[in-house]
């Protein structure tokens, strides 16, 4: 029986394979992002459909945003959960990413392969303009919802500067922004009463009384269990693989990545772009061809992960061949990058109320989004730089073109961005064959 308040139990449980479908379904069309998936969802499950409550929805978004990795991937978990326990959680889960994960791997591979010929690369020129105005639409949306008070500005203008001038690393920068939410917190509470997101700080959210203490032997028991899951994968791995294979270091970094990228699937990215290039693994041309190509695919934005996994293998085959090398980089940069979200969301599900009701695990996360801005901005500025000017050559004014063109259909006419991308790299393809 289900021991949560009337307000957030689930309006109407589906058959299972009702529910089944649904999230097969979504798996194919869920393009837009975090936030059009989120709307989506809202969309479905909430206005339409009946299954979740508004509360419910509401509480369990604010739960995701309190997780590192990506928020509109772990929202479908819990909800998945919610409705149909742990068998609803892994089908929502899996079906939200997997038609991406077969599209990524075509794709990247049409990169990797096929990316010399001048038709693929008229393409790719097109989807880099057209990155630098969704980066730069991303940063926009972000700083309304995170910037809600002055003090706020400045965690963003300081975290740009970490990033972009002094080279400092994301999680040094996501320690240094919480703690100093934390601190604001508890010496001007009044501060977090301007952000939507922490109505929680200074008045409470409705009249939903507090749950009795979660289980802890749940958390140690998912704990294990997801434990025992990633040994079995990494094992046979760091066993098999040749002397100085990257294939270990691919699992081994993004599986640590997703426990550090808080902030959203725009901060995973930060993150991620920042350490690969850092390691030498990727360029800042083909990080932005790959932000452009999971823009063009439904899943979660941070199958870019993916693309990265699989170009860095592809380029560092050790005594595979390059295709195999690069298909086994990018599963496992997947693996690597969504277990933990399953994770996350199965052992803290039962803490949810805890935690979202928590002022000042509420101010840290505060801190850390409006610092979020900061560097998404970053990488925002890194994206037009190798775009405009190339390493290949100076200064493309079809790219910057582009860029603007893309920004006014993105502000004024709010364009979809597949749709967007889509036309972007048509456009490409047309300027590579007439010049």
């Amino acid at each position: 029986m289900d021991a949560s308040p009337p307000s957030l139990r689930p309006t109407f449980r589906p058959a299972f394979r009702e529910f089944f479908r649904y999230w097969l379904r979504l798996g194919f069309i869920n393009f837009g992002g975090p936030a059009g998936q989120i709307a989506m969802m809202h969309k479905d499950l909430v206005d339409e459909r009946r299954w979740v409550p508004e509360k419910l929805f509401l509480r369990a978004l604010n739960f995701c945003m309190l997780l590192p990795g990506p928020e509109a991937h772990q929202l479908a978990v819990y909800l998945g959960w919610r409705l149909h326990g742990y068998p609803g959680g892994l089908v929502a889960g899996l079906f939200f990413l997997l038609p991406s994960v077969g599209l990524m791997l075509f794709l990247s591979w049409l990169a990797a392969a096929h990316g010399g010929v001048p038709l693929i690369q008229g393409v790719f020129r097109g989807i880099a303009g057209a990155v630098v105005a969704i980066v730069g639409q991303a940063v926009w949306r972000i700083a309304q919802k995170a910037l809600r008070h002055p003090v706020f500005y400045a965690f963003a203008a300081a975290s740009f500067l970490m990033g972009y001038a002094l080279k400092l690393k994301f999680p040094g920068i996501v320690v240094a922004a919480g703690l100093m939410g934390l601190w604001l917190g508890s010496v001007r509470p009044d501060i977090f009463c301007h952000h939507e997101g922490l109505r929680g700080v200074c008045e409470p959210e409705d009249d939903i009384p507090a749950p009795p203490p979660p289980p802890l032997r749940h958390v140690a028991r998912m704990a294990a269990i997801f434990a025992g899951l990633w040994l079995a994968v990494a094992l046979p791995v760091f066993l098999l693989a040749g002397p100085g294979s990257i294939l270990p270091k691919l699992l081994s970094f993004y599986s640590k990545a997703s426990f550090v990228t808080f902030g959203g699937a725009y901060a995973v990215l930060s993150y991620v772009s920042d350490m690969a290039m850092r390691l030498g693994w990727v360029g800042q041309e083909q990080l932005v061809l790959g932000l452009g190509l999971a823009e063009t695919t439904p899943g979660p934005l941070i199958m870019v992960t993916q693309y990265v996994g699989f170009l860095t293998a592809w380029n560092h085959p050790g005594g595979l061949d390059p295709l195999t090398a690069g298909i086994l980089g990018g599963l496992l940069t997947t693996f690597g990058m969504f277990l933990p979200s399953f994770l996350l969301v199965f052992a803290g599900a039962p803490f949810i109320e805890a935690l979202t009701a928590n002022s000042r695990l509420q101010a840290m996360l505060t801190g850390i989004t409006a610092a979020v801005v900061g560097v998404i901005l970053k990488l925002g500025v890194v994206f037009a730089q190798a775009t405009f000017w190339p390493a290949a050559g100076g200064f493309d004014a079809f790219a910057l073109a582009v860029a603007v063109a893309s920004g006014v259909a993105l502000w004024r006419w709010n364009t979809g961005v597949h749709y967007l991308v889509l036309a972007c790299g048509a456009l490409g393809a047309a300027w590579s064959l007439l010049g």
